[in-house]
């Protein structure tokens, strides 16, 4: 076999390949055996045809195609790897020559990864925000637990806003009863927004027993995004009462004895987050500053592919979970279409670029993912999808997802590499020291920057 390489462009080449005829000999032979099992002919045993009735009964031509079928893939993946190629997807393959017992020819045009040339980056300055806690960030915090204890008195007056009422729910729409639009028993905080926009008029000043009718966009269900008449009938009201803040209350709600212990945990809580999205805010920053340093070229198919699976992600799952269509996503988010579709290729081509930036790094680095290191990873990545480390790991190694979990921890550290010696000031013009939070911020933000589902689908494949 020979084979030969044209640049097309940055990120796309064509393949000339061409093979003597007896380099096939081993696809023609498995062409003549798989039809010998599927053809019968009279007066002899099924598979036991001999090659030549074949061709005189149902053609050379037949037996050819199958046998170029079936070594197309080989010699392809040959010519792949003498070029030492880096191919992306599935290639577009043209059958230029094909002589019976002389040769075959053929070229193959596929995407690959650009070659990538990564400049110094120790210049790289950046600024983040200030780790700083107030008190008022306590004092919400401590509110937010007291929140939570608050217990509740039912009362015979009227409704008022914070306190908590039973209702019961019937929305019609067009004048007919939705079948899922009937709810009894809902407990329902007055002002807390988490039901229908217009409930917190409608039930501020009834008494049990009292109902009261208003209209409101649907948020889930059968007839989400439309309007509805909302028909609530309160059963009872009930007074929220908030611990007092003291000792005792630190003693119900938490291991510490005192207020002064509880709201100290707290500062040191509050601090330890702070200081993760310092790290994040970080990660991001570099990366921005990485990639403007860098020149990427990116393949176009893949680039469709990852919008197309961006859309379809956003579409038919994250909306479709809160049963929204995404016309009504665009509305609420006060999009039009051309702007989503902006934004979506503005993600794509940084997603892409992230991955092809990260990847090279990984390689000039020389960085290795550990057994340990992925099993750390394998846990978040668990623990944010809502599984079990057992189901999670099942799933990854059932779908083949192993290289994809392996390429971004890999990255992660390599975005780790480029924080570490970049400057990072906060706003308060002192350097910051991310090494606590440094290589799992790195993770997550490569993760979820440089994630392209497709494009590492097609790496395997190929």
């Amino acid at each position: 076999m020979k084979s030969a390489v044209e640049t097309l462009n940055p990120t796309r080449v064509r393949l000339t390949v061409e093979v003597p005829f007896e380099e096939l000999k081993d696809s023609l032979d498995a062409a003549y055996k798989k039809i010998n099992q599927q053809v019968t002919v009279k007066g002899f045993r099924k598979g036991k045809i001999p090659a030549r009735v074949i061709d005189q009964r149902f053609g050379r031509g037949a037996v050819l195609e199958e046998a170029v079928n079936d070594a197309l893939p080989k010699f392809y993946t040959e010519a792949v790897n003498e070029a030492e190629l880096n191919v992306l997807g599935q290639p577009e393959v043209d059958i230029t020559e094909l002589k019976d017992n002389e040769l075959l020819s053929f070229t193959a045009e596929v995407d690959i990864r650009p070659a990538i040339e990564i400049p110094d980056y120790s210049g790289i300055e950046v600024e983040v925000d200030a780790v700083e806690v107030t008190e008022e960030d306590i004092d919400k915090s401590v509110e937010q637990l007291r929140e939570r204890f608050a217990s509740t008195t039912p009362v015979e007056r009227a409704a008022e806003d914070g306190d908590v009422v039973t209702i019961d729910l019937e929305a019609k729409v067009d004048g007919e009863v939705l079948e899922d639009g009937i709810a009894s028993g809902v407990s329902y905080t007055i002002g807390s927004g988490e039901l229908l926009d217009g409930i917190d008029d409608a039930v501020t000043g009834v008494e049990a027993g009292g109902e009261a009718t208003f209209t409101s966009e649907l948020k889930g269900g059968s007839a989400a995004g439309r309007e509805a008449e909302v028909t609530v009938k309160v059963t009872q009201v009930a007074k929220r009462e908030l611990p007092e803040l003291d000792d005792e209350f630190a003693q119900l709600a938490s291991e510490f004895d005192t207020l002064d212990e509880l709201k100290a945990d707290s500062r040191k809580r509050l601090e330890n987050m702070k200081q993760f999205d310092q790290a994040t805010q970080a990660q991001e920053r570099v990366l921005e500053k990485l990639l403007e340093l860098v020149e990427v070229p990116v393949p176009e198919k893949l680039l469709e592919d990852e919008i197309n699976t961006r859309k379809h992600n956003l579409e038919h799952h994250q909306l479709g979970q809160m049963g929204l269509t995404l016309d009504k996503y665009l509305e609420i988010q006060d999009k039009t279409a051309e702007e989503f579709e902006t934004e979506t290729r503005e993600a794509a081509v940084k997603g892409i670029k992230t991955q092809f930036v990260l990847d090279e790094l990984v390689k000039q680095e020389k960085l290795n993912v550990s057994q340990e290191e992925l099993t750390e990873h394998l846990m978040r990545r668990a623990a944010s999808s809502g599984m079990s480390p057992d189901q999670f790991a099942q799933a990854v190694v059932e779908q083949g997802q192993v290289p994809l979990l392996v390429g971004e921890v890999a990255r992660g550290k390599a975005l780790a590499v480029v924080v570490e010696a970049a400057t990072v000031k906060d706003t308060n013009g002192e350097i910051v020291d991310l090494d606590d939070e440094e290589d799992e911020a790195a993770e997550a933000e490569a993760e979820q920057s440089g994630e392209v589902t497709e494009g590492d689908k097609k790496d395997d494949e190929a």
